[in-house]
Formats: structure tokens, sequence, C-alpha cells
């Protein structure tokens, strides 16, 4: 049995060592043409050390990052081969490439770099945040009330900007002698001012429906997803009705551990399929595309597991529905909004027509989705969270010149002038 153990083992390095081989050839072209910031002109970074696993953290910032590089250079800092060739087909700023941490030396001492965003709790984010004289700051990848918005890890940043009051009493209600009213800083969801995008269906009477749930977790507590709980009798009753277009939008690591729930989201997929080809005029969509927005500004109504996609459909104000984990054991916090939530709960799933139809009808539930949403994001008018973004990274910058001033370190007197410039001291 070791002998064996080893053999494999041997096999996956082998395996490992080709692949990665294989995407060296593929990136290094790609990196070459690739605009990259000049010496000293990177002001801010986002750095990213996951694989493409993970590339929807990254790729919400795209809008916003873009938008900032206008008055402030960003670069992104990749240190995966998977994720920087990702990056380099797709992102609008200049992307650096070091996944050896003497090339990722190299570039910090060619630039002057005052703010490093992070998008995720990697343990490789340390590997940079050793790095002083530079603001060290968490922006997450969405809003919501997840454990993950609380976790103690929030201390490790200088700074983490987040979206609004919600986020400010849940950090100071868990978080132990953090100073969130300097460390944190509400800013919205500047996302929220890029939510756009070509449709790939044409618009009619049929009411849109997106179906954005999360993957199956690692945890029972983290158990949020619903595609093997509630999905697939959700699908088959808006599918049916003639009047309902689905927008199925999965997290794209559904099934990665859970073979049932995997199977499941193919089932989703097949039916919306199935459906299509008893009516073209459907047009349902599966979408697993890269660009993020389009569907949650076009849904007439929403249906999310706890999750980001939840805070990111609340901010544009429109009517949502959240799934109630059917696992005992998942965490739910419902001191916030979940609170006050509109549930489908498995049971509903299969009565979902009479369900979002409620939700569509109330005027209780709008008047509470207008106080939350004011209460998660403050003001959303158009180009508000943008403006706060913008206003959040020059407090910084202005912040670091101060220090910089503060921390200056005097010039050493030359061979020629040491009795003067001992007068001067004296």
């Amino acid at each position: 049995m070791p002998i064996s153990r080893d053999l494999a083992t041997a096999r996956r390095l082998v395996v490992d060592a080709l692949h990665a081989r294989r995407l060296q050839r593929r990136l290094w072209p790609l990196y070459r043409e690739r605009e990259r910031l000049g010496r000293g002109e990177a002001k801010v970074a986002v750095y990213f050390a996951d694989s493409d696993v993970n590339m929807y953290q990254i790729r919400q910032w795209y809008a916003p990052l873009a938008e900032l590089h206008k008055t402030h250079p960003v670069t992104i800092i990749a240190r995966n081969p998977t994720a920087a060739l990702a990056l380099l087909e797709e992102s609008p700023v200049p992307i650096v490439y070091a996944r050896k941490v003497q090339q990722l030396e190299e570039f910090i001492e060619q630039q002057d770099l005052r703010v490093v965003l992070y998008v995720n709790q990697n343990a490789r984010n340390f590997q940079m945040m050793r790095y002083g004289r530079m603001w060290h700051v968490f922006v997450n990848h969405g809003e919501s009330d997840k454990m993950y918005m609380t976790t103690n890890q929030f201390k490790a940043y200088d700074y983490a900007f987040v979206a609004g009051d919600a986020a400010l009493e849940r950090l100071g209600r868990v978080l132990w002698d953090y100073d969130f009213d300097k460390r944190a800083i509400p800013i919205g969801r500047p996302q929220a001012d890029h939510f756009a995008g070509s449709l790939p269906y044409t618009p009619d009477e049929r009411t849109v429906v997106l179906y954005a749930p999360t993957w199956e977790g690692d945890r029972p507590a983290a158990a949020y997803g619903s595609i093997a709980t509630h999905g697939r009798e959700l699908v088959r009753a808006l599918t049916v009705t003639g009047r309902h277009r689905v927008i199925y939008r999965p997290h794209p690591r559904s099934g990665v551990l859970d073979a049932e729930y995997g199977r499941a989201h193919r089932e989703i997929v097949a039916e919306l399929a199935r459906a299509n080809a008893a009516d073209p005029g459907a047009q349902h969509v599966f979408d697993d595309g890269a660009e993020m927005g389009w569907q949650l500004a076009a849904a007439d109504v929403a249906v999310c597991d706890i999750s980001a996609m939840v805070y990111d459909r609340l901010a544009t104000g429109k009517p949502i529905m959240v799934t109630r984990p059917a696992h005992p054991e998942a965490s739910v916090d419902e001191s916030g909004y979940l609170g006050a939530a509109e549930w489908l709960t498995v049971e509903g799933a299969a009565d979902a027509v009479a369900e979002l139809d409620r939700v569509l009808g109330s005027t209780d539930a709008q008047e509470r989705l207008r106080f939350w949403v004011q209460r998660h994001f403050g003001d959303t008018a158009p180009g508000s969270a943008t403006a706060r973004f913008h206003a959040a990274i020059q407090r910084l910058m202005d912040a670091w010149d101060r220090h910089a001033r503060l921390h200056e370190v005097p010039s050493l007197p030359t061979a020629s002038e040491p009795q003067q410039s001992l007068r001067r001291a004296g």
C-alpha cells in the first residue's frame, strides 16, 4: 500500500509539472504583449494569489478597478499561473505575474505602491502583507451575513472597505477590540454602478427569474447551497408556466465536493435545455460566463442562497427571495437583513410560482426592501458608491503622504561638509 501511494503521488507530481509547463508556454507570450506599468507608476495593487477556480472573486472588481485606474494607476498581482492566464486575457487593468517570492520582491522594489487591496483571505496574502510602507486593505468579494464577514482575520489588515451601516454593526457585534470606527470604511457597493451588459435573450412580457445558488459549502455550518434541495423543484415549476424565463447562475464551485450536488446542477441545466427545445421563445439561460451584473439588473425577481449574491441583488433595490438552508447546522444570522427576508423553504420550492407572485405583488415586502437597501449600502444613486470608493482610496493616499513625511529618514552628511552638518545638529 505505501508503494502504491508513493507511485500515485509521483504520477500526480509529473502530471502537475507537465500541466504547469504547458501553462507557462501559453502565458509568457500573452504576458509580453500586455501593457505593464513603468517603474514607479503603480500606486494601487490588487493582490490575487488564488487559481482560476476563484476568479469570480476578482472579476467582480474589474469595472470599479478600471474606473479607479483613470486617477490612480492600478495593477493586479497574480501568483498562480492559471489565474494569471485568465487575467491576461480579460483584465481591464495591467497585470503582474509573480509566481515566486523573488519575483514579487523585484516588483515591490520597482514600484511606489501606496495601497494594496485583497479580495479574499488566501493564506498567501501574508507573503504580501509583510511589506511595510503601504496600506493593506481587505475589500472582500461581496457583502453578506455569512460567518466569513466577521472573521477575526479582518484585524490582520490596516483597513477594510465595507458596504455600510449593517457591516459596521456586524463587525462591532462580533470582533473584540476592533477599532471599526477607524479601520472599517463604508463605500457601498461600487460594482452596482456597473451592473449592465447585453442580454442573451429578447425581452418580452415574461417574468424573468434569476436563480443564483451558491455551492454546497465545505462544512455543515456553511451548507447554504440549494441546488440539490430547492433548485430542481424551483426550475421545474418555472419552466412549465409559459410566462417565466429562468436565468440560472450557479456558483462556479458547485459540485466540487458533493457528487449529488453536482448531479442536481446538471439536471437543472438539462431541464432548461429541454424547456428551450420544447418552446424556443422561452429563452431560458444557463449562465456560467465571466460577466456579472446584467443578470442582477435584468431580473424581475431573484432567488438566491445565503451568499454575497443576496446583497448584490439587494443593491439593485429589486424583489428577492432567499432560500432557507435545509441543513440543520447551517449558520443563519437573522439579526440583519435575513431576519426580514422573504424566505423560500424546501417545501415552498414546489409552489415557487405562487411564492414569487406573492413577493412581486407585496407592498409590505417592497417597503422592507427599501429599508434594508439603505441600511446595507447607504445612498445607491448611480455613481454614489463609486465616489465613496474613490474617496476612500484618496483618504489612504493622503494618510500615506502624512506617514511618509513623519517617518522620513534624514540624509547623512556628505564627506565634504561634516562640520556644517554637525553645527546644524548642535
